[in-house]
């Protein structure tokens, strides 16, 4: 099975930049669109890790302050032209960062939202335990996420897929217990909402919130 880690991700992305909007505006855009609704917090702060070429930006209202984070720098590039032609003020910063070691203070932001990040990152246990440590209490992880399928077809091609995730960098076989399994084990931390997205239910939207006081 191809083995993900930074390099491989970086190298990816890279390579996938140029061409990511045309690939993937249409198939992840009602996952965007429902992580913005799920995070809109007007007057707060959220952060977007994995804010790529910075598609999901516009969908957030002016009263609502975004700070982006990308671990590729030709992908923030690509977000920081979106920024600027579209004159999107709400959107504070765009930094180059790992999702496992965020460059913020504790309690830092009102909601954290993660489309499409997942399967892409090499510890999705660890990048969650950042999510959490720089959300405030009361606020939410919000993730968007393809979740494998257990048997059939499906599951058959997400396999072979598996064996190529370092080229592809990303993992397409993602079992929904990689997130349940920390939810259960973290102090604090509650499932608030399950469910899948079009299209075809491919993607699931997970809202976990973290208890207040």
């Amino acid at each position: 099975m191809g083995e993900l880690d930074n390099k491989a991700v970086e190298a990816a992305y890279a390579r996938w930049a140029p061409v990511y909007d045309l690939a993937f505006t249409a198939v992840m855009a009602p996952g965007r669109k429902a992580a913005a609704a799920a995070s809109e917090r007007p007057g707060g702060v959220i952060l977007d890790v994995g804010v790529g070429t910075g598609l999901e930006l516009p969908l957030w209202s002016p009263a609502t302050t975004v700070v982006g984070v990308d671990l590729s720098e030709p992908m923030l590039r690509k977000a920081q032209e979106r920024v600027s032609e579209k004159g999107l003020a709400h959107v504070a910063g765009l930094c180059v960062m790992d999702a496992t070691r965020l460059a913020f203070p504790d309690g830092a932001f009102d909601a954290v939202v993660a489309p499409y990040v997942m399967t892409v990152v090499p510890d999705p246990h660890g990048t969650l335990d950042e999510f959490a440590r720089v959300l405030k209490p009361g606020g939410e992880i919000v993730l968007v996420n393809h979740v494998g399928a257990e048997t059939g077809l499906r599951a058959w091609g997400e396999n072979w897929l598996a064996r190529r995730s370092a080229s592809l960098g990303w993992r397409p076989e993602f079992p929904f217990a990689i997130i349940g399994d920390w939810i259960d084990r973290t102090p604090g931390m509650r499932l608030v909402e399950r469910r899948a997205l079009p299209p075809l239910d491919l993607f699931t939207l997970v809202r976990i919130a973290k208890t207040a006081g």
